[in-house]
C-alpha cells in the first residue's frame, strides 16, 4: 500500500512514516498543503492508495491569521485529490470526557479549527490522538497540554533538577496519554483496513498530571523528592481542563487492546534507555 503523508517531519508524522512500507512524505518546503495545485501535482505523481494528513501549524500566534487555510483549507485540498484521506485530529476538540460519538465542543481556536477540519465533506476517517508521549530529538518542555510531559520530567529528574508539575484550572489537567508509536500503529491499521469514520487513537487510561508524574517516577526509578506541584504560568488562550478519551469503540473496530499508563511507561523507559 502506497501512502502519502503530510507533516511527516513532525513528531507524530515521523512515526507514521515508519508505520508504512511505501511512503511519500514531502516536507513543507516541497509541498505546501495550503497550495491546492502543489498538493494535486504531488499526489498525482505518487498515486497513493491513501493519504494521512498529519500536518499542523505549530505557531499558535499565527492561528488567527493563517489558521483557517492551514487546517480547513489544507484538509479540503487533500480531499479534493479524490484519494481517501485520514485526518489526524486531537483531543482538544473537546472540553470534557468524550467517546467517538461525542460532538466536538472546543474552547479555543486550535480546537475549533481541528473540529472544522473534521467536518470537511469527503473525509474518509478522523483519527484523534491525545497527550502524545515519546522521546523527541529536540528537548521539549512542559506546556499547557500533555504532550512530551513524561520526557520533560524524566530529563529534569535524571539531571538532578527539580521539576514542578503544573496544576490549575486553566491548563489541560486530565488527558489520555498515548505513545506516538502506538498512535501511528493505530492509524496504520485504519488505513490498511480501509476503515472509515471517527477513531480515538490513544491509550487505554486517562490520568491527571500528578498521577502521571508519580507513576513516571516509579516506572523510571527516579527521585520523587525532586517533584514539586504548583500553578502554571498564565496562559494566553483558553485551554480545555479535561480531554480524556474513551476509545473502546476504536479498540473493538481495530481489534486491539489499548495499553494502560503503566504499560506505556514501561515501554517508554526501555526505548529511552536505548537512546541515552
Amino acid at each position: 500500500m502506497r501512502v502519502w503523508i503530510s507533516g511527516g517531519s513532525g513528531f507524530v508524522g515521523s512515526h507514521l512514516v515508519r508505520a508504512f512500507d511505501h511512503v511519500c512524505a514531502p516536507s513543507h518546503a516541497e509541498v505546501d498543503v495550503t497550495d491546492a495545485g502543489a498538493v494535486r501535482r504531488s499526489v498525482e505523481a505518487y498515486a497513493p492508495d491513501a493519504i494521512v494528513h498529519a500536518a499542523i501549524l505549530n505557531d499558535f500566534a499565527r492561528l488567527e491569521r493563517d489558521g483557517w487555510a492551514a487546517y480547513v483549507g489544507a484538509t479540503r485540498n487533500l480531499v479534493a485529490t479524490g484519494v481517501p484521506v485520514v485526518l489526524v485530529s486531537t483531543d482538544w476538540v473537546f472540553r470534557g470526557p468524550a467517546d467517538e460519538t461525542t460532538p466536538p465542543n472546543p474552547v479555543n481556536l486550535y480546537g475549533m479549527l481541528k473540529a472544522a477540519s473534521e467536518m470537511v465533506p469527503g473525509l474518509h476517517a478522523v483519527a484523534r490522538i491525545a497527550a502524545v508521549q515519546g522521546a523527541s530529538a529536540a528537548p521539549r518542555s512542559q506546556d499547557a497540554g500533555f504532550g512530551y510531559f513524561v520526557a520533560a520530567l524524566v530529563r529534569a529528574l535524571r539531571a538532578g533538577e527539580r521539576f514542578t508539575v503544573w496544576e490549575g484550572r486553566d491548563i489541560n489537567m486530565v488527558a489520555t496519554p498515548t505513545l506516538a508509536s502506538d498512535a501511528a500503529d493505530l492509524i496504520a491499521r485504519i488505513v490498511a483496513g480501509g476503515h472509515g469514520g471517527i477513531f480515538h487513537c490513544c491509550g487505554g487510561e486517562a490520568v491527571d498530571r500528578r498521577t502521571l508524574a508519580e507513576r513516571t517516577v516509579a516506572a523510571f526509578g527516579l527521585d520523587g523528592d525532586l517533584l514539586d506541584f504548583g500553578p502554571p504560568p498564565r496562559q494566553p488562550w483558553p485551554v480545555p481542563y479535561d480531554t480524556s478519551l474513551d476509545a473502546r469503540a476504536t479498540a473493538a473496530a481495530l481489534g486491539v487492546e489499548l495499553p494502560d499508563v503503566d504499560e506505556q511507561l514501561r515501554r517508554l523507559e526501555r526505548s529511552m534507555a536505548c537512546t541515552t
